[in-house]
């Protein structure tokens, strides 16, 4: 459009120039010099940088080009034509406010010098340069308005663009902290147990060496079997499938084996019992239960000083339990610190996180001097599946395991 209007301009005062010189009018040569005067002050705008960036400065080169035009405008009435592309460059570099004033301005000269040469004012004369203004406001402001909505679609979009950024940035980073907070729990509930677990063994049988080697042996054999479990563990976690606990199991074995190897690692009479009519929980449940049987007989362990534990998996009409109970020291509750690179307070807390994720409780009850009990528990929202019982009556079920010497 740019270059439209500057080839009209080109154009109209060639056909000045043209008309002059073929009319053979008394002033074609001044009309020849004035023309190309306007020509070269018009070209002047184009190349200026300051002229697009500046209405200051668009307004003094509009100005010049005014002043040569009108001079033209008084030679020649072929001049009368320049008022038309005039119109638009007026309304494109000055203010929306000062822009139709120069039109206006701009309409009633060309009509005024029109009228001049043919002598006569006329409705004609008149009607002309003001419908070439009226169509130039009418065009320039049609065209600013879409442009407007443009460039508001445009920030729109880009604002929209910008927003989905932040919103995959945050949804990426919930993510990757969601998963951070999955593998603490896994690795928490699993490994740093099983090396704890390690650790203790190893300690006793430096204590049993080199009086006893036989009882030596039995916990380096013991060390070394949890080491295995610890390390199908962490290959479970590289190919992130189910634990290996609950593979080819229910979770009652799952359950039942944990506590008859609790018992033979540790000075820790551990039973378990079973009550209600077992039936398939999803892997997720499952999973959750184990988790907090495992960490909760870990703190036994570590922390209890306790001589008797108990795990209780109960199988409700609505819900599913377990239970954790032991005779040892016991502790306050509310004074356990928050989780830390020493451990402090993260067994409970991914316990707990543990839990709400599949939408389960979690209650701990303890006084110092009078045990611990840990309780936790999960609604069963849909309707028994077919029983997996391990027996052909529907009566609770115990299985005890004594602790070996």
């Amino acid at each position: 459009m740019t270059w439209s209007l500057h080839l009209l301009v080109a154009g109209l005062l060639t056909l000045a120039a043209v008309r002059a010189v073929t009319d053979d009018r008394p002033h074609a040569p001044a009309v020849l010099a004035v023309a190309a005067v306007v020509g070269s002050v018009y070209a002047v705008g184009p190349a200026l940088p300051a002229v697009r960036a500046s209405r200051r400065a668009a307004a003094v080169w509009l100005g010049a080009v005014g002043a040569v035009w009108l001079v033209l405008l008084a030679l020649s009435p072929e001049g009368v034509w320049l008022a038309f592309p005039l119109y638009f460059v007026q309304l494109h570099l000055l203010s929306r406010r000062a822009g139709p004033a120069a039109v206006t301005v701009t309409a009633a000269a060309a009509i005024a010098a029109f009228s001049a040469h043919r002598g006569t004012f006329t409705a004609a004369t008149a009607i002309g340069p003001a419908l070439g203004a009226a169509v130039a406001v009418a065009v320039v402001w049609g065209y600013q308005a879409l442009y407007r909505e443009s460039e508001q679609r445009r920030r729109l979009i880009e604002e929209l663009t910008v927003t989905r950024a932040d919103l995959a940035d945050a949804q990426r980073a919930a993510g990757v902290l969601e998963e951070r907070q999955r593998l603490a729990r896994e690795i928490h509930d699993t490994l740093a147990q099983g090396l704890s677990s390690i650790q203790l063994l190893l300690r006793a049988a430096e204590r049993a060496l080199p009086d006893r080697p036989g009882p030596a042996a039995t916990y380096v054999d013991q060390a070394r079997q949890a080491a295995v479990d610890n390390l199908a563990e962490a290959r479970r976690f590289v190919v992130a499938l189910s634990p290996p606990a609950l593979d080819d199991t229910t979770l009652t074995d799952a359950l039942d084996r944990l506590c008859a190897t609790t018992t033979d690692r540790h000075r820790l009479d551990v039973r378990f019992r079973l009550a209600g009519r077992p039936r398939p929980l999803p892997t997720a449940q499952e999973v959750a239960l184990l988790r907090v049987a495992q960490s909760a007989l870990a703190n036994t362990v570590g922390h209890a000083r306790a001589d008797r534990a108990e795990v209780v998996l109960s199988y409700q009409e609505d819900a599913v339990a377990l239970g954790v109970s032991d005779d040892g020291v016991g502790f306050d509750p509310d004074a356990v610190s928050g989780p830390g690179p020493q451990g402090g307070g993260f067994g409970l807390a991914a316990m707990r996180a543990r839990m709400h994720a599949v939408d389960g409780t979690l209650v701990v009850e303890s006084v110092p001097g009078s045990g611990t009990s840990l309780a936790a528990r999960l609604p069963l929202t849909s309707a028994p599946d077919t029983a997996r019982d391990t027996d052909d009556t529907d009566s609770p079920h115990d299985h005890d395991h004594e602790a070996q010497p």
